[in-house]
């Protein structure tokens, strides 16, 4: 059932770790990132003895994980614990789905390595509560998101103005009107995309905001009710009832430290995620739509006709690759599968805009 490639994603993994651990300042945290790696350098171990193979056929870190050194060097480690940790969780989903289509049973092996991280952070008793809370938020907010955003963002900025370019290009035949369009529909994509996450951020704000001040509204008018409330939420984890009271009793001493623990366990808000700013995340938004969405546009700079077009589309061609290509990063599939697939469903959704244009040019005229 286990393919060789996982041979390959263990590899990969260890190598990873490896890397996180030596750049890791927390010498605790640092410590977890050496026990995981060797745990991934086993895994691989025990899958090469799995399909009888000697330990001299290791294979070398993959173009992926060098890629990923080269991402931390530039962006931070952050970055590759990210994109790590959300590569497990995608390998784990399939092995689970995998095993459900062969009615074959679960195995400890096939939960995601992140829980394997988890595990051994919150049994280091020399790893701090205020260490293990930074790590948890440093893993929830950089990383995998802010690549994939980044990867997302230039996607969309290009199939969107390809395609509108090359509608614009059949309807005209290439001539100059394609540059005034496509720089049109940069700028427009641009701006919705931008607005779009401001609202996004600033309304979740908003809401959280709100929501944390009718908390404090309770605890003012109501604090045996709260109190109650945060009883329950421990008795609801687990903990006896008298421990459970007696905990919620002594928070409730505190009205800005009840406020704090109950925006956390009641409502489930980070008060560290509200001071992300709407407007960076704005204007993030427009610089990577934009970078997407001129690459079509460049060759009306300097031509026009059927030469624009067709260089137009090469280049668009060639972004496609590499937003394919870097989506791999998360998927783990091979990059010249991802890379044509993202090709062909660019250039059919340019063609067929294409072939619109071309038709209401054609009856125009």
């Amino acid at each position: 059932m286990i393919d060789l490639k996982n041979i390959q994603t263990e590899v990969d993994a260890s190598f990873l770790y490896g890397l996180l651990a030596e750049h890791e300042e927390d010498e605790n945290v640092a410590n977890v990132f050496r026990q995981m790696s060797e745990i991934e350098k086993g895994h691989a171990l025990a899958f090469l003895q799995k399909n009888k193979m000697d330990e001299s056929q290791l294979p070398k870190p993959s173009n992926r994980a060098k890629i990923l050194k080269t991402i931390g060097k530039i962006f931070g480690y952050n970055y590759v614990l990210g994109v790590l940790l959300d590569t497990e969780k995608s390998i784990s989903s399939s092995i689970a789905g995998a095993r459900k289509k062969s009615n074959t049973s679960n195995s400890i092996s096939d939960t995601a390595h992140v829980t394997i991280l988890k595990n051994i952070l919150n049994s280091n008793s020399k790893i701090s509560g205020s260490n293990l809370a930074r790590f948890e938020k440093r893993h929830r907010s950089v990383g995998g998101n802010a690549l994939r955003a980044a990867v997302l963002g230039g996607n969309d900025g290009l199939v969107s103005n390809f395609s509108l370019v090359m509608g614009i290009a059949g309807a005209t035949s290439g001539q100059t009107g394609v540059l005034l369009a496509g720089l049109a529909g940069l700028l427009a994509g641009a701006l919705s995309m931008a607005l779009g996450e401001w609202i996004s951020v600033k309304s979740s704000q908003e809401l959280y905001e709100n929501q944390m001040q009718l908390e404090m509204d309770e605890i003012e008018t109501n604090s045996e009710g709260e109190e109650r409330e945060l009883a329950l939420i421990y008795l609801s984890k687990g903990i006896k009832e008298s421990q459970a009271k007696e905990m919620a009793k002594e928070i409730m001493l505190s009205k800005d430290r009840a406020h704090d623990v109950l925006i956390k366990e009641e409502l489930g808000i980070n008060p560290e995620d509200l001071k992300g700013s709407a407007m960076e995340a704005a204007i993030t938004s427009f610089i990577l739509f934009s970078i997407g969405a001129v690459i079509p546009v460049i060759p009306f700079f300097f031509l026009h006709g059927i030469k624009a077009i067709l260089l137009s589309t090469l280049l668009s061609a060639c972004g496609l690759f590499l937003i394919g290509a870097a989506i791999t990063l998360f998927t783990g599939k091979s990059v010249w599968f991802s890379g044509f697939r993202q090709v062909l469903f660019g250039l059919v959704a340019a063609a067929i805009t294409f072939g619109i244009g071309k038709l209401i040019g054609v009856s125009v005229g």
